[in-house]
C-alpha cells in the first residue's frame, strides 16, 4: 500500500474546521466532510483548546493544492474501497460456479 504524504493545511482552514465542531457538527461528519481524518480534526481542537493551534509554517498553500490533497485522500479511499467490493465479488462468484 502506498504511503499517502502528510497534508499541509493553513491556520484559516484548521479553524474553519474546528468551528464547525464547536457549532454542533460531530468530528466524524466535519472531518469528512472536509476530507480529514477524525483524529487529525480531534488534534486540531485539541491544539485550539490550549492556544497553540498553527497553520502549515512558512509555506502557503493555496486553494487548489487544498482541492488536490482532498481528492488525492479521496481517490486513495475509493481504490480501498474498489479492491474490497472486487474481493467480495470473486468470493461469492465462485460459490456460484
Amino acid at each position: 500500500m502506498k504511503k499517502i504524504p502528510k497534508q499541509a493545511y493553513t491556520a484559516e482552514f484548521k479553524e474553519l474546521a474546528v468551528k464547525r465542531v464547536a457549532d454542533g457538527q460531530s468530528i466524524p461528519a466535519a472531518a469528512k466532510a472536509l476530507g480529514l481524518s477524525d483524529q487529525t480534526l480531534r488534534n486540531w481542537i485539541k491544539a485550539a483548546a490550549s492556544g497553540k493551534l498553527s497553520g502549515a509554517g512558512s509555506r502557503v498553500v493555496t486553494p487548489e493544492e487544498m482541492e488536490l490533497s482532498r481528492l488525492r485522500a479521496e481517490v486513495a479511499r475509493l481504490k480501498r474501497e474498489n479492491e474490497i467490493i472486487k474481493k467480495a465479488a470473486a468470493y461469492f462468484a465462485k460459490d456460484i460456479l
